[in-house]
């Protein structure tokens, strides 16, 4: 895997001041996405073990609420190994910090119906989530009012609860 960017002190991708890595590979080509260089699964640099120790110690500040996930794609299956190595990390060295994702996939359709690469490493990193942003940008559905989102047919999941419950429950920004 590799990785396009890491922004240390990220605002705008979830609750608090948060960590994002925007991986590498896309194979869904959004109309107007706001990062296509992206796309290509080459791009950027390697996502190996010092990068990862690099993003913990981003994530150890107390002001730090956690990290998000953008791309490229996360679940890309070249993508979800990589996440899952990092995801560990942080739920066991950090468990208080919270963990987002977006994707262009639709959780129903795309993600739980195990065509997505190894469903064991799929299941298993969508368990580390906290919330997942799911559905591809659509241009004609752009709202600049949203929060968290670029258009209005993305969703914001609350994971835990979804995978406690069997169905989709959306996140409450006043949990």
């Amino acid at each position: 895997m590799n990785y396009a960017t890491i922004k240390p002190f990220d605002i705008a991708n979830g609750p608090g001041v948060r960590v994002s890595l925007f991986v590498s590979g896309c194979t869904h080509h959004c109309k107007d996405c706001f990062n296509p260089e992206a796309w290509d699964f080459d791009y950027g640099e390697p996502f190996d073990d010092a990068v990862i120790d690099h993003i913990l110690e981003l994530m150890r500040p107390h002001y730090i609420r956690g990290i998000t996930y953008l791309g490229g794609e996360p679940f890309e299956p070249q993508n979800q190994p990589g996440l899952l190595e990092l995801s560990r990390r942080i739920k066991r060295e950090m468990p208080e910090k919270s963990i987002w994702s977006f994707t262009g996939y639709v959780l129903e359709k795309d993600i739980l119906s195990k065509h997505l690469g190894d469903w064991a490493v799929t299941e298993e990193l969508l368990s580390y989530l906290d919330v997942l942003v799911d559905g591809p940008f659509v241009a004609s559905l752009k709202n600049l009012s949203l929060r968290f989102r670029g258009s209005s047919n993305q969703r914001l999941i609350d994971m835990p609860a979804t995978l406690r419950e069997g169905r989709i429950v959306l996140w409450d920004e006043q949990q």
